[in-house]
């Protein structure tokens, strides 16, 4: 019966070590590849963020220049007409 005890005993602890110990070196490694990944997706995003703030700078500028040449082409077709 202590035998058995014991060798319960025994067993109930490797397995909690086991289960304690931290993860492997793939997992590691995994981890790692994961973690660079996100990082260069959080460049590309800061990346994508910037091209859409100046192609819509870029395209606030040609509507306004648009509007200008537009309200300049109806104040010589006005001159005309008087």
């Amino acid at each position: 019966m202590n035998k058995m005890l014991i060798a319960a005993a025994t067993s109930s602890v490797l397995l909690l070590a086991g289960c304690a110990s931290g993860p492997d070196e793939a997992t590691t490694a995994k981890m790692d590849e994961l973690s660079n990944q996100v990082s260069q997706l959080s460049q590309d995003m800061q990346s994508l963020r910037s091209d859409v703030r100046r192609t819509a700078d870029a395209a606030m500028s040609a509507q306004e220049e648009a509007a200008r040449a537009n309200e300049r082409i109806d104040n010589i077709a006005q001159s005309y007409t008087k």
